[in-house]
């Protein structure tokens, strides 16, 4: 972005979003890597970034954006919910339930105390 400003990256990353919605992840994340390269501290671009990774199946990078957002924002349900199918879409169910449970706790939504899986705790 040679001319970024402000309003340019809230352009970028509103057009990323929508990008992400037509089912582009590709082309949210050629979007948002130069929004996050200049506001690296940006948590709801690395949001979308993380969920960007995931519906490109890179779930190694989408992991890892996840567990950023979850470090400055440990009470962020949906980055736990979000993490948590990460891990679980990477075979990684153990890992997952605990993630699972942690974002039904914060946020007793239906989707999340289903995912959760209480009834079958040890």
């Amino acid at each position: 972005m040679p001319d970024a400003t402000p309003e340019t990256h809230v352009i970028a990353y509103r057009a990323a979003e929508q990008l992400l919605q037509a089912r582009d992840p590709r082309g949210a994340l050629k979007l948002l890597d130069p929004l996050i390269t200049a506001h690296p501290e940006n948590t709801a671009a690395r949001l979308l970034r993380a969920r960007a990774f995931f519906l490109a199946a890179q779930l190694r990078s989408a992991e890892l954006e996840f567990q950023l957002v979850l470090e400055r924002e440990p009470d962020n349900a949906f980055a736990h919910f979000a993490l948590a199918r990460t891990l679980e879409r990477a075979g990684r169910d153990g890992e997952a339930t605990r993630h699972f449970r942690l974002a039904a706790a914060l946020d007793p939504r239906p989707d999340y105390l289903a995912a959760a899986r209480f009834e079958e705790a040890p």
